[in-house]
């Protein structure tokens, strides 16, 4: 029997619908190479140099720009420190009820105002946990780094980030008095932590130099530095407290996979890392207001990072890893727009092809 011929228009409707199904895999595999070149977009427009990691663990796929190379990671290494905490904490050496008494030692500029209180003011490793993670606190930082002890701290970054892919991990005051030492090294090493404080409440620039001057007693004959740039630029050249974005970002899937802590600790990471908590700061402000994500935020001197991870419930099963930093640009007026801006590549491209 004679069949009639299939019109042209039903021959190409059953091609299209054969072909759908293979159609969004392609799209998705392609998600790394329309990051790359939104990316580049970003770096050229910005100020300074980019880096940017990105790792959907469902699928394995992954995207470095400039992730091979150490970053200084700021506030971003107390991720390093809660999980040596909880890690102590899973092993019974540390309880979070346990209290530790502020030192003066361990006061020292930045947000928080732990380094407000009387010396000998009683925290628990809890709170101070909490004021680490969700207001950057430096010296409940430093509470906690004394507590864990450096060498403990370095060993557990190097487990989870590898010892060749990371700088030693210090104390912020140890940071503030290399950047001074770079001034004059025997000044800053009489300089006690009121005065490190005290020469924080001068502005950046020629200001915080004289400030560091006086507080040190040393004449301009003496200053190895001649400005506040210098002397950070050299601090960041020793490469101590960076790491590479694909270290840090493999520590970040090992958190959310389970494998650096119990379930309990891996839950009150979450919390401290405002786990469910909306936002719209840096990076955040270019994520979906609908994903659950966990992230922290470091800034210093002309360096910023954002690191995140979007969907990290469920052992991670459809986690995508983000870790960002940026270098040579004004940490406070011009890094909030460049993250923004990863968080919207990312949303069109590794998020958008993952079914979100």
């Amino acid at each position: 029997m004679h069949r009639p011929a299939m019109p042209p228009w039903a021959l190409a409707a059953c091609l299209l619908l054969l072909s759908a199904p293979f159609a969004e895999p392609a799209r998705a595999a392609d998600w790394p190479k329309a990051l790359q070149q939104e990316i580049e977009k970003v770096d050229r427009a910005s100020p300074g140099t980019l880096g940017v990691y990105v790792k959907r663990l469902d699928s394995g796929d992954t995207f470095g720009y400039g992730a091979d190379k150490r970053w200084y990671l700021a506030s971003t290494v107390k991720v390093a420190v809660a999980i040596a905490l909880l890690q102590q904490v899973d092993a019974g050496r540390l309880t979070l009820s346990q209290r530790v008494a502020l030192e003066e030692a361990d006061k020292v500029d930045g947000s928080g105002q732990v380094v407000w209180s009387a010396t000998g003011t009683r925290y628990t490793l809890d709170s101070l946990l909490d004021r680490m993670l969700g207001v950057s606190d430096n010296t409940a930082a430093n509470m906690l780094i004394r507590t864990i002890g450096e060498d403990a701290l370095n060993q557990s970054a190097a487990d989870a980030m590898g010892r060749g892919n990371m700088g030693k991990l210090t104390t912020f005051t140890e940071v503030r008095r290399e950047v001074y030492a770079e001034l004059n090294a025997r000044g800053a090493e009489k300089l006690s932590n009121r005065q490190l404080v005290e020469i924080a409440g001068a502005p950046m620039g020629p200001k915080r130099v004289a400030a560091a001057q006086r507080a040190m007693a040393v004449p301009d004959s003496e200053l190895q530095a001649r400005s506040i740039d210098e002397a950070y630029a050299r601090y960041y050249a020793d490469g101590d407290n960076a790491a590479t974005l694909e270290a840090y970002g493999a520590m970040l899937e090992k958190l959310v996979r389970g494998q650096l802590l119990s379930a309990g600790s891996t839950q009150r990471i979450f919390k401290g890392m405002k786990f469910g908590a909306p936002g719209d700061y840096r990076l955040e402000a270019g994520l979906p207001k609908n994903v659950k994500r966990i992230h922290k935020t470091g800034t210093q001197y002309r360096r910023a990072c954002h690191m995140a991870v979007v969907d990290p419930q469920d052992g991670g099963a459809h986690a995508v890893v983000i870790a960002s930093c940026a270098a040579d640009l004004n940490d406070q007026t011009e890094a909030g727009g460049v993250f923004q801006q990863v968080g919207r590549a990312v949303t069109r491209t590794a998020l958008a092809h993952g079914g979100r």
